[in-house]
């Protein structure tokens, strides 16, 4: 499908069902080109306060589990039918390349289909009183409770999935919910309401959609004090300030990370070359657990080099909208000029360019570099670009330590054959997932997700996030 349907589109959003249409509005434009996709309404704190009131009015009458899981189902369904349709929105206005965005709307059914599981089987537990003598002949069990209205804020890089994974449990776990996308990409969160509003059945009151800048919009939803959770998506640096000028929420942050991945002279670095040739590069390398840090040993190190790099140089950059692409432009030209000045730092500071670090028509080239060094930006700090940097050693002891030098802790992988050293990987690096012979970019929609450090302080994921999103209460009961 063409991008040529968004053309100067207006795209109102839904505040309790009606439409906001009488604001300023906003040019949503491609990354690639720049042209205009679409228009979005400039929404503001009024917007925000009357979200909220429609939302949490709508706790007074909550939906039962089985229909919230009805709903679930049928957004499953109806996203599985209309995969084509969302993938062209995703890499109209974030420039991932189709390809890359068909992966992001299939994984959307996913999480929609395990939020609609989560929905039916939320429950809470029996208490044995009589454990204790002063209970004898008490009945005790606990209920799970919304928590409240939920208020989500979710990032550019993935438009639709990371909003399915912020709204499907927050609906499983009946709270209403209040959600600003990133203004780069509103596009695929406003048709995934519409889906939902128009189509499954979900009441208007329990979703609203504002659209406008973070210190609008964003703080708004931050500081209200109706709102009863958080949940926002991003960069280590706004969500830490957003958890602190809420102390009194539940704030769940999904942040970012400085992805390491070890390969061990024992290991399939063959394969691994192969997966990371596309895990350090998919969206040009926006993901949160992009593979951003390859430590490798030097027996394998030349043989691993040049695998990767020949890869590397056989992907194709150009428009998202070509099938065959599989790299495309930054968000932005800003972010594209910062990444291309890491990389020259990191040449300047002894770092070798083997592929990419170029710009050709206006696109980073897909990078890779070796000799990178700790105190290099483009391994201390995270690149959300198509940079990928190689550092060899010669101990296992050497590889984790270099592994587990940063503040960040979200995902870090090992490639090795031996049972031993992967335990010891995964008993040692002190991120919220490992994975073993296989990229720390891989990721299920139905596993625990989430980091430590500076990474975040939560759990993605329908099971782990519909918990987080209720209140364990108690009941006691003297027959």
């Amino acid at each position: 499908m063409s991008d040529a349907r968004f053309l100067s589109m207006n795209r109102p959003v839904r505040i309790d069902g009606k439409p906001v249409d009488d604001h300023d509005w906003r040019n949503v434009t491609s990354p690639f080109d720049g042209h205009v996709i679409a228009r979005v309404p400039v929404c503001t704190a009024a917007d925000v306060d009357r979200a909220v009131d429609a939302a949490a009015a709508a706790l007074d009458d909550p939906l039962p589990a089985w229909r919230r899981a009805e709903i679930l189902d049928q957004a499953a369904r109806l996203l599985r039918e209309r995969v084509d349709e969302f993938a062209a929105t995703i890499a109209a206005e974030a420039a991932k390349p189709l390809k890359t965005a068909r992966v992001e709307a299939e994984r959307a059914v996913s999480t929609f289909t395990f939020a609609a599981v989560e929905a039916r089987r939320l429950t809470g537990e029996m208490v044995p009183m009589d454990a204790a003598d002063v209970g004898e002949g008490k009945l005790a069990f606990t209920l799970r409770v919304p928590v409240g209205v939920v208020g989500a804020i979710s990032p550019f890089n993935f438009p639709l999935n990371l909003v399915a994974h912020k709204v499907a449990p927050a609906i499983a776990a009946g709270c209403p919910i209040v959600l600003k996308p990133a203004g780069q990409t509103p596009l695929s969160a406003i048709a995934l309401a519409d889906l939902l509003l128009d189509d499954c059945g979900l009441p208007p009151e329990w979703l609203h959609v504002v659209t406008g800048s973070g210190g609008d919009v964003g703080d708004a939803i931050v500081t209200h004090d109706a709102i009863a959770y958080i949940s926002f998506t991003g960069s280590a640096e706004v969500g830490w300030r957003i958890a602190a000028k809420a102390p009194r929420k539940k704030v769940r942050l999904e942040l970012g990370n400085s992805t390491p991945v070890i390969i061990e002279a024992d290991g399939d670095w063959s394969t691994a070359a192969q997966k990371i040739a596309v895990a350090g590069f998919s969206h040009a390398g926006q993901s949160c657990i992009s593979t951003q840090r390859v430590y490798v040993h030097g027996d394998i190190a030349a043989d691993f080099t040049a695998a990767l790099v020949e890869q590397v140089e056989r992907l194709k950059v150009g428009d998202p909208m070509d099938p065959d692409t599989d790299v495309s432009a930054l968000i932005t030209e800003g972010d594209r000029d910062r990444v291309k000045g890491w990389i020259d730092e990191a040449f300047g500071q002894g770092a070798h360019v083997l592929a990419g670090g170029r710009v050709v028509d206006g696109l980073l080239m897909p990078t890779v570099l070796s000799g990178i060094r700790s105190d290099m930006r483009v391994a201390r700090d995270e690149v959300f670009g198509p940079v990928v940097g190689i550092q060899t050693y010669t101990s296992l002891d050497e590889a984790l330590r270099l592994a587990d030098d940063t503040r960040y802790g979200l995902q870090a992988g090992i490639f090795t054959a031996r049972i031993a050293t992967a335990i010891e990987a995964a008993k040692r690096l002190h991120f919220g997932g490992i994975t073993v012979n296989e990229v720390p970019t891989w990721r299920a929609d139905h596993m625990p997700y989430g980091g430590v450090r500076e990474s975040g302080n939560t759990k993605e994921g329908p099971a782990w996030a519909v918990r987080e999103m209720t209140e364990e209460r108690l009941v006691v009961i003297q027959p």
